[in-house]
């Protein structure tokens, strides 16, 4: 929405976290006479403790109305417009709706007002990374690059301050895209796979939300993307913009801090922009060399009692713990596995470990027991030993049947195949545990 629409609108800011609290900021600076609303399913004192005092900065303002706590929707009806936090599904809400009223984003309200340049970067898988590496790129070339969204900061506060010459490095979620009417002038379509069946009414839907990074490009605009992914391709076949392959960039291979066939594939998507923006090839591989690997993806914990650990907490998908057992090789025998259920396949995955020489899997409540079901069912050599199984509860222990079990020389694998929840917070969360409890038996006598 554009700015002056929502002059004379009554307008609730649903979900108050970090993206919440900047948009509350943003619309006060722009509209310091208006009232708005604020509501969340948290109550005050549950929520996150910089959120509260945010919060409790503004009670003694009598242009905010907190809406908190279990029957936050109810208040839904009062207003005109509703900017919601991505967490946040729309068929939640929808019951509450009328259909004259709004509903919102921060990503729709950045794009329909930004003056700069958007780099827009989706995919199930590798978006992050991607990101960060395009700004890496951009920033040691002298561009004007702001890192937003999912891995940046949120994208209201820079508004009041974009110029045309600012390049905004937006990593965009599904949850982002959904609903959006505007697509970036540089899109990235890494790839699509199953994905978020718990969010959104079907699969279809969340396609639809990732389509939304091309739909509304025209021949000026730029998409790079994935030709080798059905559902990618089909989405590039629909748009307007100028298509560039992500297998189409040539390049030689050149030492690099991140590993795998998949991360060189984000290179030679980044590689793509820095074409874009006519930055010299050498510039480009000397920024890609600076790049530090993100936390939790394929990251190199160390070497502990001559057993090397890699953290890949964010691997929640098959794909994406086939992915990092293909680049880590044959030296992985043992594998963390298992989280909360999205109702995905694991006959891939199960097909992998069984090629693989993993000799060992511990399994986390509670697709653990579903991915080893499933390695059971695809071992086909009746000969052959499927590897050792433990299910353990926590990290704690499943890092000291790791250290037990695991030859020196080997590595241990955290890739679970599936999100954290059933037994973490977040992948965050369960990434350092794990790096925690290796670094304090590893050092053990």
């Amino acid at each position: 929405m554009k700015l002056k629409d929502l002059e004379d609108k009554n307008i609730l800011i649903l979900g108050i976290g970090r993206e919440g609290i900047d948009t509350f900021k943003f619309l006060k600076k722009v509209f310091p006479q208006k009232k708005l609303g604020i509501g969340d399913r948290l109550r005050l004192e549950e929520l996150d403790k910089s959120v509260q005092i945010s919060l409790r900065k503004t009670l003694t303002s009598k242009k905010v109305e907190l809406h908190l706590g279990k029957n936050y929707l109810k208040i839904l009806k009062s207003y005109d417009v509703i900017v919601k936090s991505p967490g946040i599904p729309l068929k939640l809400i929808d019951p509450f709706l009328k259909k004259s009223q709004k509903v919102t984003s921060q990503t729709e309200i950045f794009f329909e007002n930004c003056p700069g340049k958007i780099i827009g970067i989706t995919g199930t898988k590798g978006k992050s990374t991607t990101t960060s590496l395009v700004h890496k790129i951009l920033k040691e070339n002298d561009i004007k690059a702001h890192l937003v969204g999912n891995i940046g900061k949120p994208v209201l506060s820079l508004l009041l301050s974009a110029t045309p010459k600012d390049v905004y490095v937006y990593e965009l979620s599904s949850h982002q895209l959904f609903n959006l009417k505007r697509s970036p002038h540089i899109a990235l379509l890494l790839n699509i796979f199953l994905e978020h069946l718990d969010y959104y009414k079907s699969f279809k839907e969340y396609v639809t939300a990732k389509s939304n990074i091309a739909r509304y490009q025209n021949r000026g605009d730029y998409l790079i993307y994935n030709r080798k992914n059905k559902l990618v391709r089909e989405i590039a076949k629909k748009s307007k913009a100028q298509k560039i392959p992500i297998d189409s960039i040539k390049i030689k291979k050149f030492d690099s801090p991140l590993k795998g066939e998949f991360n060189f594939q984000n290179i030679k998507a980044a590689i793509a922009v820095g074409r874009i923006f006519k930055i010299p090839d050498k510039n480009i591989v000397i920024a890609i060399k600076k790049f530090k690997p993100l936390p939790h993806r394929l990251e190199y914990v160390g070497i502990y009692k001559g057993i090397s650990f890699y953290n890949d907490a964010l691997a929640t998908i098959p794909e994406a713990t086939i992915a990092a057992i293909d680049a880590l090789g044959k030296g992985v025998e043992t594998i963390f596995l298992g989280g909360s259920d999205r109702k995905v396949s694991f006959k891939n995955l199960a097909k992998r470990i069984l090629k693989s020489k993993i000799k060992n899997v511990i399994l986390f409540p509670t697709t653990g027991k579903k991915i080893w079901q499933e390695v059971l069912k695809q071992k086909k050599d009746k000969l052959s030993k499927p590897p050792q199984a433990f299910s353990v509860n926590n990290m704690r222990d499943g890092v000291k049947l790791a250290f037990k079990h695991t030859e020196k020389g080997k590595i241990c694998l955290l890739s679970t195949a599936s999100p954290s929840f059933s037994i973490f917070k977040d992948y965050r969360e369960k990434g350092d545990l794990f790096k925690k409890y290796v670094k304090r038996y590893g050092k053990r006598r």
